[in-house]
């Protein structure tokens, strides 16, 4: 008894607030880890790691990733060894959806800062999501390109796991509910795929435009390389895409070929607004003048809800006291207005559609549209 009353005790008088953080720090995505790292680090920079009276610790966990499994275990030995109060994190679906039951089951607010399949916050009441859902820039885009890109038939590329899927699925339904066709769908290995015989096949359907998908990291800038070499660029060929396709890096590989590729996303740093401009100059001053991504502002935004929960809670670490709390919470992101869907908490942000362009003498995402205000289109729709 005397010592479960000192270990009560203790917890109660805690006077700091762990954060157990799941990333592939090593590995094919560490680039992604890192980048939403140094998210995370920058925003605790800016606004101290102090909240209400408590000191922020983060504990790092590495995946190795994508291992589901793995994840699982690196969240319950956050939980039970480390006592954190929090996990989050996340980079990939897999792991995220590894972890979900772990969260469930400890009663943890679990902070997702990337997995964006769909069906992720509806594996356990304590997911909250800061980043974005594939079928939420997808399905909108899909309407854009028949609507406003003037395209009437497209071909699918998307790389063969659950982001892959989803992506394929809502850009189809979104385009064909406008009122276009889609004549040909395909998918790659998600593992360090050869584009060549895959890029060929797009070539011989001869589509007036083909939507990729792949992770990013190396593979944008790869199947960048597999089309220009198979003459399918714009203008000739419409390429669309979610934003990876055209990370800075994939664009210093593709070169000009990159130029008139079309483009959805949630984040875009040439976003001109101080705000976006202010976290863009921070996060290079911080990171050897590296740019932010959607990684980045994935765990910027995710330190965000959980320094403001814990306010509005006034410390209470309580999962179900800070899953209320973050249920409905809007704030102005670098990215733009974002809120939490109090009913399926997940992220609701502008949806932006960007073309790359020669500006100044260097490649640039340009805002040519913005679609505001958008959620994800699956929950609830059991797809």
């Amino acid at each position: 008894m005397a010592t479960g009353l000192t270990w009560s005790i203790g917890v109660h008088a805690q006077e700091t607030v762990k954060v157990g953080v799941i990333l592939p720090y090593s590995g094919p995505f560490a680039d992604a880890a890192n980048q939403l790292d140094a998210g995370i680090k920058l925003y605790m920079q800016q606004n101290g790691n102090m909240v209400d009276g408590k000191t922020i610790e983060i504990v790092r966990k590495d995946t190795g990733g994508p291992a589901p499994d793995v994840a699982k275990r690196l969240a319950q030995e956050l939980v039970v060894r480390d006592g954190v109060d929090i996990i989050a994190g996340f980079a990939l679906t897999p792991e995220a959806l590894g972890a979900a039951d772990v969260a469930t089951q400890a009663k943890k607010l679990m902070v997702v800062m990337n997995a964006a399949t769909s069906v992720v916050t509806e594996k356990s009441p304590y997911i909250v999501r800061t980043s974005v859902t594939i079928p939420q820039v997808n399905y909108a885009f899909g309407k854009w390109a028949f609507e406003k890109g003037g395209v009437k038939q497209a071909y699918t590329l998307v790389a063969d796991y659950g982001p892959g899927h989803d992506a394929e699925k809502s850009f189809a339904q979104g385009f064909t509910e406008a009122g276009g066709s889609i004549i040909g769908a395909d998918k790659t290995p998600v593992a360090n795929p050869d584009f060549s015989a895959f890029v060929q096949r797009v070539k011989d359907a001869n589509p007036e435009a083909v939507y990729i998908f792949v992770p990013g990291g190396g593979q944008p800038a790869a199947i960048g390389k597999a089309l220009s070499e198979r003459g399918l660029t714009p203008p000739a060929t419409r390429i669309f895409g979610q934003g990876e396709l055209t990370h800075p890096e994939a664009l210093e590989s593709m070169g000009a070929n990159a130029l008139g590729i079309v483009t959805t996303f949630h984040y875009t740093l040439e976003r001109e607004e101080p705000l976006n401009n202010a976290f863009v100059a921070a996060y290079r001053e911080a990171n050897n003048g590296r740019s932010p991504d959607l990684f980045s502002i994935g765990g910027y935004d995710g330190m965000h809800l959980i320094y403001e929960a814990l306010k509005k809670t006034n410390g209470d670490v309580s999962g179900d006291a800070l899953v209320e709390a973050a249920k409905g919470m809007a704030w102005d992101s670098p990215r733009g207005p974002i809120s939490i869907d109090p009913e399926t908490r997940d992220i609701v942000q502008n949806v932006y559609i960007r073309e790359v362009q020669e500006v100044d003498g260097t490649l640039q995402n340009v805002i040519i549209d913005t679609i505001e205000g958008v959620k994800d289109p699956l929950h609830g729709a059991n797809n």
